[in-house]
Formats: structure tokens, C-alpha cells, sequence
């Protein structure tokens, strides 16, 4: 297997870049390669012992940005390293592609290099979230890629998710849920409401509608929404979790008793916060671009990325994109 990483994407590339793919070439039986400036990349690696290790580098001469806008960087900036990395993947010299970058490039390298899937009409952003199922997490997407939807890219969501919680994810046919502001069916917005036909005659475990407050409970194992919706609930749970956390810091060492009382729940308290913590699960899958691609935070440190990358070679692993495929095919028969 061979996974190509973008060594210029993150806040903190290409150090944590680096450093993440060294420690994942420890750890899987794969080859990593790293894209981006040659000079600096190696000027990186020579920081870490990689004797033994399936390291290479690709050069590539530009990067693009965290605040340039995605799709004119993609076209103007041609040799820069997601392109590049999305091009060895088009061209079969790899299995699968990590960037902590500009998620929005990736989305538009994918798109430009890659296509769709055929048959899918959009891509979505997925990630996993903290949950109270029996695997302790559920499958979220859309979360970015596609701020409007129409009803068919909902049921295509599902369908890909469905797939990849039961194929990667390792759950038993997966129960599906929808986005919306009342468990009942009716309630919900018009997107919902037109989506939820198409849900209960699809081919998965359709459970009906999850609230806000269900996601984290374990009403389902996959959630479906639109990107612009399924953006503010992962970006309102990462500020939610981190204030708890840091509340209970405060409480735990206000007086001596808490302090005493912290110290003996130390490890319990240090579970919780793994479990909570996105470096865990280190990227969000691009389901129904043609190969596969998974998209880390962009202030990923070298855990984010190592699990990243471990995230994509489990994918390949799998068989997620052939999977996928089959799965549309079936659909359409």
C-alpha cells in the first residue's frame, strides 16, 4: 500500500506533517510519501530517525494556503502539493491521499483530478463523532462540503456512509438517522421533509429523524445532514466539549478536597478527554470522489496526522471506494 501525504498542508507544516507520517511508517504496513517542497521536507525528515522506515518525497513547488480561495488556487497553482498528491493518486502510482490543508482545495483538487464517483452528484465531507452508541461513536456527513443540498444527495450520503461505518467502521448494519428540529416524521424544514421518502426506501437501516440533542445519544449510527448544518454541529460540539473540559478544570482545582478528589479520578477524567478529542479519529473521509481522500483539521499536530493517515489506510484496507461502487450499482439495478 502506498499513501500519499501533503507535507505542505496545516498551520504547522511541514513539521507536524512530517513527524505525524513518521510515526504512522512505524506503525502500518505501508509506504508513505510525502508531497512538497523537497528542501524543507527533507530538512524536516533529518529531525527523526527513519532508518528502515518506507519514507519517500515528492517535490512540488507551490502550496496553497489556508485563506486562498480554493478552486482559483487549485487552477493557478498546479504543481503544488495536493495537486500533485491528487494526480499520483488519479494516475493508480498511489492508494490514497492525506491533507491537513485547505479543506476547500481539497475538495476542488479532488474534484478536478479525481471526478466523482459515477453516478454521485456531490461529494461529502464525513468525520466521526463522540456518541453513545455501542462502538462509542456515530458517522456525521455532510459536515462542509456542500453547504445547499437537494433530497438525491442526501440519500446518496446515506447510502456512502452506511457503507463505510459497516465496511471501516466495523458496524453491523448500520441504523441511518436525518437532521432535524423534531423526532417525528413531518417536522423538519423542506429538504427534510422531502429527503425522508427517499430514506425509508433506500437500501440501509433508515431509523427516521435524530434532533440536536439525539446525535450524541446513539439514536444512530450514521447521521445525514446538509454541510452547512452538520458544519455548526461539529463546530458548536468542539466549543461545547472544550468549555466543559475546561469548567471542570477550574472546579476540580479550586479547593484541596477537589484537587484530592481529581487525582483519583485521573484516569477516568483522561478517557473522557480522549474520547472527546478529534486528534483520535484524525481526519473526515471525502466520500464519492473517485479514490480515496481524507481531510485532517487544518491545526492537526503529529497524533492528528498519524491517525489520519492510519484513518486512510484502513479505507484502502477495506475496500471502501469499490464498496461504494457496488453499492450505487445495486441501487441502480
Amino acid at each position: 500500500m502506498k499513501i500519499v501525504v501533503d507535507a505542505m498542508g496545516g498551520d504547522h507544516a511541514p513539521a507536524v506533517a512530517v513527524e505525524g507520517a513518521v510515526q504512522a511508517a512505524r506503525i502500518l504496513d505501508a509506504e508513505i510519501v510525502l508531497v512538497g517542497q523537497q528542501e524543507k521536507v527533507h530538512g524536516e525528515l533529518d529531525k527523526h530517525d527513519t532508518a528502515g522506515l518506507a519514507l519517500t518525497v515528492q517535490h512540488a513547488s507551490q502550496v496553497i494556503e489556508m485563506d486562498e480561495h480554493p478552486a482559483a488556487a487549485v487552477k493557478e497553482k498546479k504543481d503544488c502539493s495536493m495537486v500533485v498528491g491528487m494526480e499520483m493518486l488519479k494516475r493508480q502510482e498511489a492508494d490514497a491521499f492525506f491533507t491537513a490543508g485547505n479543506s476547500g482545495g481539497a475538495l476542488a483538487a479532488a474534484l478536478f483530478r479525481l471526478g466523482r464517483i459515477r453516478g454521485i452528484k456531490r461529494p461529502a465531507l464525513s468525520t466521526i463523532f463522540p456518541s453513545q452508541t455501542p462502538q462509542g461513536y456515530c458517522f456525521l456527513l455532510d459536515i462542509g462540503a456542500n453547504a445547499d443540498c437537494k433530497p438525491e444527495y442526501l440519500e446518496q450520503f446515506a447510502l456512502m456512509g452506511s457503507i463505510y461505518a459497516e465496511r471501516v467502521l466495523g458496524v453491523p448494519n448500520p441504523r441511518v438517522a436525518i437532521v432535524s428540529n423534531g423526532e417525528e416524521e413531518g417536522k423538519g424544514n423542506q429538504l427534510v421533509q422531502e429527503t425522508v421518502p427517499l430514506l425509508k426506501a433506500g437500501r440501509f437501516n433508515f431509523v427516521g429523524n435524530a434532533e440536536g440533542k439525539d446525535i450524541p445519544w446513539g439514536l444512530a449510527d450514521v447521521i445525514v445532514t446538509d454541510g452547512f448544518t452538520g458544519n455548526v454541529v461539529i463546530k458548536l460540539a468542539e466549543g461545547v466539549s472544550g468549555l466543559l473540559l475546561d469548567i471542570l478544570k477550574q472546579e476540580i482545582t479550586s479547593s484541596n478536597l477537589s484537587k484530592v478528589g481529581a487525582l483519583l479520578a485521573k484516569p477516568a477524567f483522561d478517557q473522557v478527554k480522549k474520547r472527546l478529542d478529534y486528534r483520535e479519529y484524525g481526519g473526515a473521509p471525502l466520500l464519492g470522489v473517485d479514490g480515496v481522500v481524507i481531510v485532517g483539521h487544518g491545526r492537526s499536530d503529529s497524533l492528528a496526522i498519524r491517525n489520519g493517515i492510519r484513518m486512510a489506510a484502513q479505507a484502502v484496507e477495506n475496500g471502501v471506494l469499490d464498496a461504494i461502487k457496488q453499492g450505487l450499482t445495486e441501487v441502480e439495478r
